[in-house]
């Protein structure tokens, strides 16, 4: 069943909350998120909306509004697709929407977090949605239990998407295509993908408005399974190189994606270069 055949609409009733409790569940295998909270949110500027098939919640995004240094926006926070519906472009519709139904609210601004490593997210946050990324947070949720983040510190990518920028509304797209890899990597003799020289590669690297590409691993879940220890080795090496290129100016603004089903490639430019003011007149 395609999402064409999906229904999206705004949740704030107790019997639709405890919907969307259920699917949490479902999701992460987790406690959700208290009642109290998400009608509270759904009844002072956030936003919840539920993804139906035949009156079915199959996936939902939840969001509360968010203020910082005299800016509000829209903060995120939880997005989930039933297991039997993944794959189907379900998130991606709720993103359309919730994009649709926030700028009608007054938002011209919507933040969230993701990890950076699962490239799968990467691509539809910033390649379809075009999100872009300069704020890398270490360890953000403290240690998790859940089969998607145990055994890993909780690092993320903060997100912006800048609604109303030229941006977003003329899908301006940074691809990265032709550029040369400066982050080597190899593989392992058990052949999954691994980092290498990359205190010597940064090193190289001055301040200036050459696009960069970062290989991450195209199916990272599948890696942490497989070696824990690569896992890792792959989380705190990223890191430094988010952190180093974001402190030089560099925004991620896009993943190319790579047919050695290995690894995929974010795609770094000066965030300056980037066209996020929103037009005069232009909503």
């Amino acid at each position: 069943m395609m999402s064409s055949d999906m229904e999206i609409r705004v949740l704030t009733t107790n019997k639709e909350l405890q919907q969307v409790q259920q699917l949490e569940k479902d999701v992460w295998n987790m406690e959700p998120l208290p009642l109290h909270q998400t009608i509270t949110a759904a009844q002072n500027g956030g936003l919840i909306l539920g993804a139906f098939m035949d009156d079915e919640l199959v996936g939902f995004s939840y969001g509360f509004p968010g203020f910082n240094k005299g800016k509000s926006y829209l903060c995120s926070h939880m997005l989930g697709i039933h297991k039997h519906y993944q794959d189907k472009g379900i998130g991606a519709r709720l993103k359309q929407e919730q994009m649709a139904i926030a700028r009608d609210m007054g938002y011209d601004l919507i933040v969230w977090t993701y990890d950076p490593l699962e490239s799968r997210n990467g691509y539809l946050n910033l390649s379809k949605l075009h999100a872009i990324c300069s704020t890398y947070a270490e360890n953000c949720y403290g240690d998790m239990e859940d089969s998607f983040n145990s055994g890993l510190p909780t690092d993320r990518f903060k997100v912006e998407w800048w609604i109303n920028s030229p941006h977003v509304k003329e899908n301006q797209l940074v691809d990265g295509s032709g550029m040369d890899v400066l982050f080597q990597w190899e593989t392992t003799l058990e052949k999954q993908p691994q980092l290498i020289n990359v205190e010597e590669t940064l090193k190289s690297i001055s301040d200036s408005d050459t696009t960069i590409v970062v290989p991450v691993p195209a199916c990272f879940q599948k890696l942490k399974s497989e070696n824990n220890e690569l896992a890792i080795d792959w989380r705190f090496k990223t890191r430094q190189i988010f952190q180093t290129l974001f402190t030089k100016g560099y925004a991620a603004a896009s993943i190319r994606k790579s047919e050695n089903q290995l690894v995929h490639y974010y795609v770094l430019v000066p965030k300056q270069l980037i066209d996020l003011k929103e037009k005069a007149g232009e909503k």
